[in-house]
């Protein structure tokens, strides 16, 4: 038999928000870096295309890599590769999933 504890209940507020826009040509990659993230954040990353509008197969694919730039510091590079034959205008997004 199991012993049932009472769990704690904890909400957070997400932050979100645009850190850049961009293009990216036709089959083209681009890099971009942003810094001075606090460490004790955890933020996750997402890229979406703005412009054109396609409904059709996936038009941008991304990945994100970091390093720790000081102590308590983050520094996030966002690659973007284009998948289409066609330039296309993208946001970068985070979401702060704690502060």
């Amino acid at each position: 038999m199991q012993r049932l504890t009472k769990q704690k209940t904890y909400f957070m507020a997400v932050s979100v928000g645009v850190q850049f826009s961009g293009a990216v040509g036709a089959g083209g990659t681009g890099r971009w870096f942003t810094h001075s993230w606090p460490a004790a954040w955890h933020v996750t990353w997402y890229v979406v295309p703005t412009s054109p509008i396609v409904d059709g197969p996936a038009q941008l694919e991304w990945k994100v890599q970091a390093t720790r730039q000081a102590a308590g510091l983050i520094k996030y590079f966002i690659e973007v590769k284009n998948l289409t034959g066609v330039a296309i205008n993208i946001e970068a997004r985070y979401a702060i999933l704690n502060r």
